[in-house]
């Protein structure tokens, strides 16, 4: 059908309808670029409860672990099959001195945790427990580099002694325990330079990047992934001096984007909102797409072949912290409206693969848009959760370009200012979203979102010389979207079996319902 523009309002005001109707053809013969599984890639800083209770217990807990480490957490981040880690920050990274994170326990020095609400930490998680947990996991570490108050000396020791077989570092480490160096590939260098992690400009961030990857040195044939400290938003001279400067000794440039409604005063409940509130939200985490083109045009400036990749190494929503809370500690529900940002988010990092080769939400547990709420010995699964397990067959698979043709909404553009800025007052906000990929074996695998609250949507989906003979599905739905698991609820929001769907002659009709999410598997 055709495209239909209207605003929240003057939708509102009309009849309303059983269902609408959307279109998408695939389009497989275009599809020449894999979805790094990379862009599913996770963030933990020393920030509330996300490392200490969270990932964290300690040998002696009583709450069960292996290592320290809580087995619930453990199990369910596993059956996510993340593919990288950041750690330990965040703003916390350019005030960690590695140091004193390692050797006995009982030995190591507390610190104040400046940033995030002022928490003592006792820096019983260090380099060991991390890059432990990251082959319990099976990721790839990404470790930060304190450039803001750290030293280049301090830097390259820290390097040295994680991925040297031999040399001083690598005697202190096994003197602490850890006889072979660890594989790390993922370098930062400094985070938020422009902000937290030192208020640079972006001219002497350029040269102090040039400085400290020089001394990050390559040990035992362990090849670095050294990666600057990008932009924030639009910030797009930020990126045009680093790419002008320094693009030749990096491989990847930063950028943080997050769906957040302002950085003064209130961000809003992650909790009480109205269907305002939650378009508005969507259109607002569908900015990133322009926002990305921009940066990756400056990008493709100077770097035509594409060397350097882009990593969304923080991304998400941001709300006020839950009352009853630690002031700091960022702790927020999550909801079926926070779901809807990791699908559409995903959807758009898709498409650009070429570019972008990590992505990594904020943050993986207690922490903003988290996978995972721990409180004592209890462990909740968010709906955030089940996207990302939704979404995991698209890691390293082929990406199917398509056309889409849906009805569409206008939302309001928060940053527009009349006289003042370059923005449109509105968004545009479709009532689908999709993606689609082919894995190795030839099964494809597309994702659906129906953003509508009101509405079930019937979509017809033409795949093509692509002929499907079988079709299963997981849907993630509710009654409301504010719904959400809590420690007395923890199974409100969870993914069921999906039935919608039919394969036709040409391709697939797909019955969506309002306020859904769905994954379809389509095999021979």
């Amino acid at each position: 059908m055709k495209k239909l523009l209207c605003s929240l309002a003057l939708l509102c005001a009309m009849p309303a309808v059983a269902q609408r109707e959307a279109s998408l053809t695939l389009h497989p013969e275009e599809g020449k670029n894999v979805i790094s599984r990379h862009i599913y890639g996770q963030f933990a800083e020393h920030l509330g409860t996300c490392i200490y209770g969270g990932l964290w217990v300690g040998e002696d807990s009583s709450i069960p672990n292996t290592n320290g480490y809580r087995n619930d957490v453990l199990g369910a981040l596993k059956e996510l099959s993340i593919p990288n880690l950041r750690w330990p920050g965040g703003c916390f990274a350019d005030e960690y001195h590695w140091m004193d994170g390692i050797g006995p326990r009982e030995n190591r020095p507390r610190m104040v945790n400046n940033n995030w609400g002022g928490t003592v930490e006792d820096n019983s998680f260090g380099t060991h427990e991390f890059l432990n947990l990251c082959e319990l996991l099976g990721c790839e570490p990404y470790v930060s580099m304190n450039v803001g108050s750290g030293s280049v000396e301090e830097t390259a020791k820290w390097v040295e002694y994680m991925t040297a077989k031999d040399g001083p570092m690598a005697k202190l480490r096994k003197e602490n325990g850890r006889e072979e160096p660890w594989k790390v590939k993922y370098i930062g260098v400094g985070n938020e330079s422009w902000g937290c992690g030192g208020n640079m400009r972006p001219e002497y961030y350029a040269d102090l990047y040039r400085r400290y990857q020089t001394y990050c040195r390559e040990y035992n044939g362990n090849r670095l992934f050294k990666i600057a400290s990008g932009a924030s938003d639009y910030d797009y001279n930020w990126t045009e001096v680093l790419m002008r400067n320094a693009a030749g000794h990096m491989r990847g440039l930063s950028l943080h984007y997050y769906t957040v409604l302002t950085w003064n005063g209130s961000k809003g409940s992650a909790l009480n909102f109205n269907d305002d509130d939650y378009y508005w939200c969507l259109g607002k985490c569908l900015g990133i797409e322009p926002v990305l083109k921009k940066h990756m045009e400056i990008m493709d400036r100077y770097d035509s072949r594409k060397r350097v990749g882009l990593m969304v190494d923080e991304w998400g929503t941001w709300w006020d912290e839950e009352p009853g809370t630690v002031r700091g500690h960022l702790f927020q529900q999550n909801t079926m409206r926070d779901a809807f940002v990791a699908a559409l988010s995903f959807n758009v990092f898709h498409k650009y693969t070429d570019r972008i080769q990590m992505c990594n939400i904020a943050q993986i547990a207690n922490v903003l848009q988290s996978m995972i709420l721990t409180k004592g010995d209890q462990m909740v699964l968010t709906p955030t959760y089940y996207v990302f397990k939704m979404y995991k067959p698209h890691q390293d698979a082929t990406f199917i370009p398509m056309d889409m043709t849906c009805d569409e909404m206008q939302v309001k553009n928060e940053r527009y200012r009349p006289g003042r800025s370059d923005e449109e007052p509105t968004r545009t906000l479709p009532m689908l979203s999709a993606t689609a990929s082919k894995n190795s074996e030839g099964t494809i695998h597309i994702s659906l979102a129906n953003v509508d609250l009101k509405q079930k949507h019937e979509v017809t989906i033409n795949l093509a010389d692509m002929k499907g003979k079988k079709v299963t599905g997981e849907i993630l739905t509710s009654k409301n979207v504010g719904d959400h698991n809590s420690f007395e609820h923890p199974d409100v929001v969870k993914t069921v079996e999906f039935k919608g769907a039919k394969v036709t002659k040409n391709g697939l009709k797909v019955t969506l319902p309002a306020m859904s999410i769905v994954t379809l598997t389509i095999s021979e």
